[in-house]
Parts: C-alpha cells; sequence; structure tokens
C-alpha cells in the first residue's frame, strides 16, 4: 500500500515537473522569437532627411549635361530607375548614400562629377537663395562608405559639403555673364580619412563692387585640417553662417572659425548650401560612397 502511494506521488510529481518544463519551454520559445522578431524590425531604418527643399545632380545623363531631380520627383528617389544608382537608402544603416565616379556629364565650370544635393529655399526653384547677412546653418550626420585609391595606394578625396555662391539676375547682367556661377565660399573634403576645409579670399580688397563679382577677383586660402581623424567612422558637420562669420564644427568638439574681412566682402552674393558626394578625381575606376544619416538646414 505504501509503495501504491509513493508511485502515485512520485507520478504527480514528474507530471507535473513535465508540465512545468514544456510550459517554461514555450515561454522562452516564445520570448525567443518575439527578440528575434524585434531586432528584425530594427534592421530596417530610413535616413532622418526632408528632400523637400533639395533638387540632386548625379552624373548620369546625356554626355553633356548630368542629370537633375528636384521636388517633387526627388521623393520618390527609391522607386526611380534613374536615381537608385547614384542616391538610394542603406536600410540596414538607416543612411541616404550617394555614389558618384568619374563622368562625361558634369556641370558647368567643372570637371568632376557628383551626386549632390543642392539647397532650394523655395521647392523646385533656384532663383530664391540667402545671403550672409540672412544667416544659415546646416547640419549633417554622415560617414564614408567607400572610396577609391591613386596609382600610389592612397584615397581619393571628395567633397562632402560646399556653401556655393551666386548672382543674382542683375549681377549677372552687370558683368556680362551667361549663368549665375559665382565661386563656393566653402568647401569641406573627406581627405585621407581627415576632415579638410577649404574658403575663398578677395584677392584685392580695394576692389569694387562690381570687380568683386567676378570669380577670378577671389582665390583659394590656404585650407584647413581638424585634427580628429574621422576614416570610416560616423561623424557630425556644423555650419552655421552670421553677417561676416562663418563657422565649421567637427563632433561638435573642434571648431574652425572665419570672421574677418574676406567674409564680410562675401557678403555680396547670395548662397545656397550643397551636401554629398562631389568626387575629386578623373582617375579610371575610381568611386565614391557617402552615407548620410540625418540632414538639416535652416534660416
Amino acid at each position: 500500500m505504501r509503495i501504491k502511494l509513493k508511485l502515485i506521488v512520485l507520478f504527480v510529481f514528474v507530471s507535473v515537473f513535465n508540465a512545468n518544463c514544456q510550459s517554461n519551454k514555450v515561454v522562452t520559445e516564445t520570448k525567443i522569437e518575439s527578440k528575434k522578431k524585434k531586432k528584425k524590425r530594427k534592421k530596417y531604418k530610413l535616413p532622418n532627411i526632408d528632400l523637400t527643399h533639395w533638387k540632386v545632380t548625379t552624373p548620369a545623363g546625356d554626355g553633356k549635361k548630368p542629370q537633375e531631380v528636384a521636388p517633387p520627383e526627388i521623393m520618390d528617389y527609391a522607386t526611380n530607375a534613374s536615381l537608385k544608382p547614384y542616391m538610394y537608402n542603406d536600410s540596414t544603416k538607416g543612411a541616404l548614400v550617394f555614389y558618384a565616379y568619374p563622368s562625361s556629364a558634369t556641370t558647368a565650370n567643372t570637371k568632376y562629377s557628383r551626386s549632390e544635393l543642392r539647397e532650394q529655399m523655395v521647392s523646385g526653384e533656384n532663383n530664391v537663395n540667402w545671403t550672409f547677412e540672412q544667416g544659415g546653418y546646416m547640419k549633417g550626420k554622415l560617414a564614408i562608405d567607400d572610396i577609391s585609391k591613386d596609382s600610389d595606394g592612397k584615397y581619393h578625396r571628395t567633397i562632402i559639403m560646399q556653401i556655393h555662391g551666386r548672382l543674382t539676375n542683375e549681377q549677372r547682367d552687370l558683368i556680362g555673364e551667361k549663368d549665375h556661377n559665382a565661386p563656393p565660399i566653402l568647401k569641406i573634403y573627406w581627405d585621407k580619412g581627415k576632415i579638410r576645409v577649404k574658403t575663398k579670399v578677395l584677392k584685392n580688397l580695394d576692389a569694387t563692387e562690381e570687380e568683386m563679382l567676378h570669380e577670378d577677383a577671389w582665390d583659394d586660402d590656404e585650407g584647413f585640417n581638424f585634427e580628429q581623424e574621422v576614416g570610416f567612422k560616423k561623424f557630425t558637420l556644423e555650419v552655421k553662417v552670421t553677417d561676416g562669420k562663418m563657422v565649421v564644427i567637427l563632433n561638435e568638439n573642434e571648431y574652425k572659425v572665419y570672421e574677418n574681412i574676406h567674409m564680410k566682402k562675401w557678403g555680396i552674393f547670395e548662397n545656397y548650401f550643397k551636401a554629398g558626394n562631389y568626387l575629386q578625381t578623373r582617375d579610371e575606376g575610381a568611386f565614391a560612397k557617402v552615407r548620410y544619416y540625418d540632414l538639416e538646414v535652416s534660416h
């Protein structure tokens, strides 16, 4: 009798134990499956970039003029077959990728090709821009995805941000130019893993306003290299412009300030921001891919 009782108790214990194990197994498997789903969901991210006020230029084109896509068409870049090779989402990293290579389709006054955004204060319109007196701010979070090397084994370089000058219609007509092109007051390069900044200086500080409108009135400065090496890591760049002053900030801890007579004189021009991938070589087989995670502009 005692033996039967012990067997019954043992049977009940084993049954309960097995049921608990099975229950725990189901709970554990459910948790694992839930975590897997969460991880899967986290893998797909989109860049934090509003393209309402940007147009893009790419190396594609008819061999003479590059491809340009402005709002509202640019909003459908992810499904635009002609744009997808040069501007596409990396949904695992949450970035917008700009791809460039040497092409015969280049913009006026340059031999290099680009996949680069151009600011449009009025969506779809190039004729409304801003001055230093009005001010501007641009911030981007980005990284170099991949870039080719030259014959010496050194990485090529690319321009990742710009402030470009622009002649008004009146200024263009005054100096007899065919287009609105003016020099870029700011070029920010990814240069062999470092961030290099170049700006413009007026050759003759006594030049008249009309003389200052000519591109050859301005020269390149000697350039400036930030100390920190960004390499292929993610980094942030900020550009702040006010009347007679321009500040470039790397990763919120290194600053380069331009506040001089040249910045004051530059106030005669209108300007617009640019961001993307402007490859600075025509070497055969060269290329660059730049990832933008965030991009914001304000005035």
